[in-house]
């Protein structure tokens, strides 16, 4: 009769953890050498500055945005770039043949000695295209065309992604390769494939930008190299992509005389701080009164036109109000509440702000201005720009007395509540009794009174 024996084993994870070679033995830390961790500008400034200051031999890019925004255009210049610096390039191309490539590289003048081209979609092939070229810097357009072959799944989907995307880090990895790849987009917006393809590179880049506008930025969404609030300007031209270290002027309509309905405002993106003017227009309804806006948030937008009502006393519940920023720029902080406001408040009295003012601040729902952050480096950007008066919150005014100066070419206007704010532009006396919030109903009869 056959006996059953019983054995004790080991089991995975309560000591039986089997021991494996080290790759490199533990050292402090401070005898750690970095130098190879030092990013290498690419030749495009603007590209470098969202980076933190180049690519880092080894780091692997994923830059994501919707189709035809820019994305292959942009690498090819970058690759250009790169190459005339003396950085062999090697440019992988999955979505188009290289003839297609080659003719736009020609079109933005990318076609530079060092750059190397190859339409190609099989993973396993481009550590051979590697090892020819030799290259500093390997761009593949894009990750969602590279097949795994033998691995099931289809062209795109999320187990051919992901290993295809593992495959090339590793490769970047073991030859201190610079790689940037391309990745597409859903229709929300979100990076396609699977999530972990964010957490496993280094560096994941967002190109923005309106399809029927020039501006185009590349925003860090994470970066393990540098700082993830610094913004990339760009203008889409006929011959590519021109760098923008000054995008003002994009968003300005530079006239000379002032104009019922727009008020310049500082937007801070990221760490860079713009001046961006807003237009707006307040008509009669013809029925249901209209909210509209582009490029501005519509809840905010409605939330000021309420504070504009029931603290200014301004008549906007029979008007249809539309809103925009010029230039296809984007004000999504809520220090743009106050050159909103006023915008308004002009269109509806058909009177200006001043030329050479500049606005910023946030409304809370009780009419008072709030403070903002980056007031210094606003105030800073507009006297840069030609800015001669600074209407900003009374906080912030009194942060910047040192930081400003009494020599200073721009004049601040601190103000306290939106009523004060109206009553500081041109179309409201300044000679008037002081106003607090509770006199808001009261504005828009002082406004009559002052010949508004």
């Amino acid at each position: 009769m056959a006996q059953i024996v019983g054995t004790v084993g080991q089991v995975p994870g309560r000591g039986g953890l089997r021991v494996a070679a080290v790759s490199a033995a533990a050292r402090p830390i401070a005898q750690v050498e970095a130098d190879h961790a030092c990013p290498v500008p690419t030749g495009i400034a603007e590209f470098d500055r969202v980076l933190g200051g180049g690519l880092v031999p080894g780091a692997v890019v994923l830059l994501a945005g919707e189709p035809g925004v820019g994305k292959s255009t942009l690498l090819l210049q970058v690759a250009a770039a790169s190459a005339r610096a003396g950085r062999t390039c090697l440019y992988i191309t999955g979505e188009e043949s290289a003839a297609q490539v080659r003719a736009r590289a020609a079109r933005v003048g990318a076609v530079v000695d060092g750059v190397h081209l190859a339409a190609e979609t099989l993973v396993t092939a481009i550590p051979t295209h590697v090892d020819a070229v030799a290259p500093g810097l390997l761009v593949v357009d894009s990750v969602q065309t590279m097949v795994v072959p033998g691995l099931a799944g289809a062209v795109s989907g999320v187990s051919q992604v992901r290993e295809a995307a593992a495959a090339l880090i590793q490769l970047a990895k073991d030859r201190a390769l610079a790689t940037v790849l391309v990745g597409h987009v859903t229709k929300d917006g979100a990076i396609a494939g699977p999530r972990t393809l964010e957490h496993l590179v280094d560096v994941v880049l967002s190109f923005e930008g309106d399809r029927h506008g020039r501006l185009r930025m590349v925003r860090a969404i994470k970066n393990r190299y540098g700082p993830t609030d610094e913004v990339g300007c760009f203008e889409l031209g006929g011959s590519g992509l021109a760098e923008l270290p000054d995008p003002s002027g994009l968003f300005r309509s530079h006239s000379d005389q002032p104009v019922p309905g727009t008020a310049v405002t500082v937007a801070l993106d990221g760490r860079r701080p713009m001046l961006v003017e807003v237009q707006a227009l307040a008509a009669p309804a013809s029925g249901h009164p209209r909210r509209v806006t582009t490029g501005l948030d519509a809840g905010r937008m409605a939330m000021v036109c309420a504070i504009l009502e029931r603290r200014a006393g301004l008549p906007l519940a029979r008007l249809d109000c539309y809103l925009a920023p010029v230039g296809g720029a984007r004000l999504v902080e809520p220090a743009a509440d106050l050159a909103v406001a006023l915008a308004l408040s002009g269109s509806v009295r058909d009177q200006a702000v001043p030329v050479g003012w500049a606005v910023f601040g946030e409304l809370g729902l009780a009419g008072e201005v709030r403070r903002v952050p980056g007031a210094a480096q606003r105030v800073a950007e507009a006297t840069r720009l030609g800015v001669t008066d600074v209407m900003l919150p009374r906080a912030d005014a009194a942060d910047l007395g040192p930081v400003v100066g009494r020599g200073a070419a721009v004049r601040l206007h601190p103000v306290d509540d939106l009523v004060g704010a109206l009553r500081r532009v041109a179309w409201v006396r300044t000679d008037l009794p002081a106003l607090t919030v509770r006199d808001g109903p009261r504005a828009l009869a002082l406004v009559a009174e002052a010949g508004g």
